[in-house]
């Protein structure tokens, strides 16, 4: 039993290791993050492409994740853990702020969003549950962006297209894109004003998984003219503080640069 807990532990890393990376891997690059040696690697790697969880490319001579994985993760999908460890936490910011608060994720270069908790009178938004929004334009998706590696944001948003706008707001570009995303990184959290809907904004901070990689977005989206922007500080420590809670929920860790 002993001798089984390090070679489980050791898939697990792999398994870590290709959800994390932008692409598949090659069996060194596999070996190095591991420590250990690259014969150990490829024994490690048969079996787990025996079971399906990972799948070897060899026209690439490259590994990725296999099918069981993708099984794995749709089933984590069906239970729901993020929402039901997220909702608690939205309801009570509805109390505190009295404000919409939604529960977003990263799909590609789009804001999916999860959940949604509303106040008894409350604005119709078009970021309802289920619907995708451009990344860039939403407070949640930047929230998000402004913590991912700047290759990572590079791949999401590979040029030379222009980028998608709404009310002709928010960047242009990835150069103006990424200046954004250094002000949100700064700040701890992010903000839109009109970008998807005129005469409505956002204020979004990001939840992180135990990588310290983001997990989920916390948002509270408002009319504008209700709530003038000094008040938005006060707002957004509140929004933070939920996002932590969920980081500390999915046992997660801070992002650190």
């Amino acid at each position: 039993m002993g001798e089984q807990v390090p070679a489980a532990r050791r898939a697990m890393a792999v398994l870590r290791l290709l959800a994390a990376s932008a692409g598949p891997l090659p069996a060194s690059a596999i070996a190095r993050h591991l420590d250990v040696p690259r014969s150990s690697t490829y024994h490690l790697l048969a079996a787990m492409a025996e079971d399906g969880f990972v799948t070897y490319l060899p026209e690439e001579r490259r590994w990725g994740l296999g099918v069981a994985a993708f099984e794995i993760g749709s089933a984590y999908l069906r239970h729901g853990p993020l929402e039901r460890l997220a909702r608690p936490l939205l309801r009570r910011l509805v109390d505190r702020v009295g404000e919409i608060a939604q529960l977003g994720v990263l799909h590609g270069a789009e804001t999916l969003y999860l959940l949604k908790e509303q106040p008894p009178r409350h604005e119709t938004l078009v970021t309802d549950v289920g619907v995708r929004m451009p990344a860039q334009l939403t407070a949640s998706g930047r929230s998000m962006l402004a913590h991912l590696p700047a290759a990572q944001v590079r791949a999401l948003f590979p040029g030379p297209a222009p980028f998608v706008h709404r009310t002709g707001r928010g960047p242009a570009s990835l150069r103006e894109l990424r200046r954004v995303l250094a002000d949100d990184a700064r700040r701890g959290w992010s903000y839109e004003d009109g970008w998807i809907t005129e005469g409505l904004a956002s204020i979004a901070a990001c939840a992180f998984d135990h990588t310290g990689h983001p997990a989920a977005a916390v948002a509270v989206t408002f009319r504008r003219e209700r709530r003038p922007e000094e008040s938005w500080p006060w707002l957004a420590e509140r929004v933070r503080a939920t996002a932590a809670d969920l980081t500390t929920r999915l046992g997660g860790r801070p992002h650190t640069r």
